[in-house]
C-alpha cells in the first residue's frame, strides 16, 4: 500500500511490523525494553527503521509492591498475577520475587490467560492468606480488570494495577506511566518522521510522567486506612 509510516501499539504488533519491513519508519509504543525485542540497536541510536516510546510499564513493579505495603498489614501475603502468554512475564515475576525478598515481603505468583484461571487463582488465595494482588502489565488482564476488580472486592483483596482504568472499574490503586502522555509522543514521532526525519536518529522515548490514582470507596469497602501522605501526593483520588 506504500504506506509512509507504521505506528504500532504493544511488543507483537511491533515485532510483526519490523520482520515485514526494513524500509518503511515504524513508530512503536510498548511498555517494555525495546532492545530486548530486536527492534532496535540501543534505546540512545535505534539504528533503523523503527523508534518509538518506552513507557517502562514492567519494571515499575517493586514500586507498586512498596506502594501496597504501606497500606495492607504486613502479615498479609502478596501475589502476583501474570500472564503465562506474555513474552515479559517469566522476568517480570523473577524481578518481583527478588524485590518482594529485599522487603521481606511475601509474594506469590499466579498465571492466567483464561477466564477460568482466574477464577482458579482467586480461588487459592485464602489458602495463601492473599491480602494485596499486583495485577502484571498484560493486554489480557488488562481487559477482565472489571471481572478481577469484582473478585478482589469480594474476596477483601487490595489490588494495584499499572494504568487507572482498573482503579476506575472498582481496583483498589494504580501506579504507573501515564498512557496520554505517552501515545502523545507517539504521535510527536509520527508527526516528525512524515517531516522527513529518520527513526534512527530518533531516540527511543522514555515515559518520564507517572500517575497515582487511588479509589478511596474501594478502600473503605476493605477497611484499609489510605496514608494521608499518599492522598495528598495522588494525581487522582475516586470518592
Amino acid at each position: 500500500r506504500k504506506v509512509d509510516v507504521i505506528v504500532t501499539i504493544a511488543p507483537p504488533a511491533a515485532v510483526a511490523a519490523k520482520a515485514a519491513t526494513q524500509t518503511i519508519p515504524i513508530v512503536f509504543f510498548m511498555g517494555s525494553d525495546p532492545v530486548k525485542f530486536g527492534l532496535v540497536q540501543s534505546l540512545n541510536r535505534p539504528g533503523g527503521n523503527a523508534t518509538g516510546v518506552s513507557m517502562l510499564a514492567n519494571v515499575v513493579g517493586p514500586r507498586r509492591l512498596q506502594l501496597l505495603r504501606e497500606i495492607v498489614p504486613a502479615t498479609a501475603t502478596n501475589a502476583l498475577l501474570v500472564n503465562p502468554a506474555n513474552q515479559n512475564a517469566k522476568q517480570d515475576a523473577l524481578e518481583m520475587q527478588r524485590a518482594a525478598d529485599t522487603m521481606g515481603q511475601p509474594l506469590i505468583v499466579v498465571k492466567a490467560s483464561t477466564d477460568a484461571e482466574i477464577d482458579a487463582a482467586f480461588a487459592s488465595f485464602p489458602q495463601h492468606h492473599v491480602g494485596a494482588l499486583l495485577v502484571n502489565p498484560d493486554p489480557f488482564l488488562l481487559g477482565r480488570c472489571e471481572h478481577i476488580a469484582a473478585l478482589a472486592l469480594r474476596d477483601r483483596v487490595a489490588t494495584i494495577f499499572h494504568t487507572p482504568e482498573p482503579v476506575t472499574a472498582g481496583g483498589l490503586m494504580s501506579y504507573g506511566a501515564s498512557f496520554t502522555d505517552a501515545h502523545r509522543q507517539v504521535g510527536l514521532y509520527t508527526g516528525r518522521i512524515l517531516k522527513g526525519e529518520k527513526p534512527a536518529d530518533l531516540p527511543v522515548m522514555q515515559s518520564i510522567k507517572f500517575e497515582t490514582v487511588i479509589n478511596l470507596k474501594t478502600a473503605k469497602a476493605l477497611g484499609l486506612e489510605i496514608p494521608p501522605t499518599m492522598l495528598a501526593t495522588a494525581d487522582e483520588v475516586i470518592e
